[in-house]
């Protein structure tokens, strides 16, 4: 049962019906947009003609005078509808707006006694009537989840989320042309594949129908990505969704975009200049040339170069312990609450870095040399092989991506995976045979990238949640 204010704009429909116009009215070619007319009246001056469209957000009635806002996506401009100077026909049209409808005016560049630079129309096109009214007092919502769950009405009423997804859209498209710069080729690769590989995280499963098989959504490109290398295609990137069949919190969502770069030749080093170098380019992109953009409380400085920190002595500094002290590290543990009984010393040191120091890393910095055991795609240090040539760049307490010096030896990174195979059965398929195949025809020594670009978005534009910067971010079902 359609409610009163619905029922009303039907009402409104419905007459323009009888008029013999189309309250989903037709294209409307030609328009410029808002900013340009502002833009047109500077540089033309009164009298410029102006043909703009878009949506309806104030209405304010003198009359036989109604002035409205027509907001686009490059701003706003005020509309005047004069009865005085309009066709009996057109002001009729006039009579049955609504905040929320979408329009096509033409008319003349003007500025009102209060200095707005409106258009005077002429004439008008309803382009689309809108049934629903927009919510009352948007601005003052409080309930937050109900802009995630109608995203397309958050993005109308609220300039700076529609500002902020613009912002998105940049970061992606510069990230492009900063590798792109550099000799980066974009590719694409699977999202549907029969071994997932590349991270430990629980992935979605389908089934092919005609095939009859299971498929799983990608959790990582990366196997993929490293058979381009052994091709011989150098460098390569590819920015696209990954999925993980895990939490839901305003750091995770289970499906994300993931960047990925391999460069040959390059090790760990290649990939943290790269790193901080992209991400430095990005915050002048989206803050107008500045470094040092707010996240939270704490101002982050992106310039580059970046900390650089070993793993052990950053869990020595907060949690006392040292990597390979399994007696001192499962002590901490329990002594902290965590669960060490059934897990290997590896992981036990792992959740100790997460509870005791992540929390301190607010400014950039890359946490370099792993326990090996954690990193089974990872080359070993030359004079310890218990140490991995991997980092993670950090922000404010967050993990940011993942980097590694590639293992390109076969026979290593099939003992390193059948390892990896054993100690979480949960989260692994199968031995991607076919992966260490490709490895036996050469891959060539390599840095791998991988950046979770959700989370660099969030830092950049100040975000507290994952959420903010999906345009359609994963929600429980509705209660009611």
């Amino acid at each position: 049962m359609p409610s009163e204010y619905e029922a009303q704009r039907r009402k409104k429909a419905d007459a323009l019906r009888a008029m013999g116009l189309d309250p989903f009215g037709r294209r409307f070619p030609d328009a410029i947009g808002a900013a340009e007319a502002r833009r047109r009246f500077e540089a033309v001056g009164e009298g410029a003609p102006a043909r703009v469209a878009g949506r309806l957000m104030a209405v304010r009635e003198f009359g036989k005078l109604v002035f409205s806002d027509l907001v686009d996506w490059t701003g706003r401009i005020q509309v005047a509808f004069s009865r005085k100077n309009l066709p009996e026909a057109v002001w009729e049209k006039v009579k049955q707006l609504d905040l929320g409808d979408w329009v096509g005016v033409e008319g003349r560049l003007t500025k009102t006694r209060t200095g707005e630079v409106t258009v005077a129309v002429e004439t008008l096109e309803i382009l689309a009537k809108a049934l629903l009214p927009p919510p009352e007092k948007w601005h003052g919502l409080v309930d937050v989840e109900a802009r995630y769950r109608q995203r397309y009405v958050d993005l109308f009423a609220n300039p700076e989320v529609r500002d902020l997804f613009l912002a998105r859209s940049l970061i992606l498209e510069e990230t492009r042309r900063f590798l792109k710069e550099r000799s980066f080729v974009e590719v694409e690769t699977p999202v549907l594949q029969p071994i997932y590989g590349g991270a430990a995280a629980r992935p979605f499963t389908t089934h092919h129908n005609t095939l009859d098989m299971d498929l799983y959504l990608r959790i990582s490109p990366e196997l993929y990505l490293k058979r381009l290398l052994v091709g011989g295609m150098e460098r390569v990137f590819e920015i696209g969704r990954v999925f993980r069949n895990e939490g839901v919190s305003t750091r995770h969502n289970p499906e994300f975009t993931m960047l990925e770069a391999y460069q040959a030749y390059a090790d760990y080093t290649d990939m943290m200049e790269l790193t901080e170098s992209l991400v430095e380019h990005l915050a002048r992109t989206v803050s107008g040339g500045k470094t040092c953009l707010k996240f939270g409380e704490h101002p982050i400085e992106y310039r580059a170069p970046w900390r650089r920190a070993k793993y052990a002595d950053l869990l020595e500094e907060h949690a006392a312990v040292r990597p390979g002290d399994e007696e001192a590290i499962r002590a901490k543990a329990r002594a902290l609450g965590l669960e060490e009984s059934n897990k290997h010393v590896d992981i036990v040191t792992h959740d100790l870095f997460e509870r005791t120091v992540e929390e301190h890393l607010v400014q950039p910095v890359f946490v370099m040399d792993w326990p090996a055991r954690l990193c089974p795609l990872t080359k070993r240090k030359a004079d310890d092989p218990t140490i991995a040539e991997r980092f993670e760049p950090m922000v404010a307490g967050m993990e940011l991506g993942n980097a590694y010096t590639e293992l390109n030896d076969p026979d290593v990174q099939e003992a390193a995976l059948r390892t990896q195979l054993e100690g979480q059965k949960e989260t692994m398929a199968v031995m991607d045979e076919d992966f260490l195949a490709a490895l036996k025809h050469g891959m060539p020594p390599a840095g791998g990238l991988g950046i979770g670009m959700d989370r660099l978005v969030m830092l950049l534009v100040g975000a507290p949640s994952i959420r903010d910067v999906v345009l359609f971010p994963q929600l429980r079902p509705r209660t009611t």
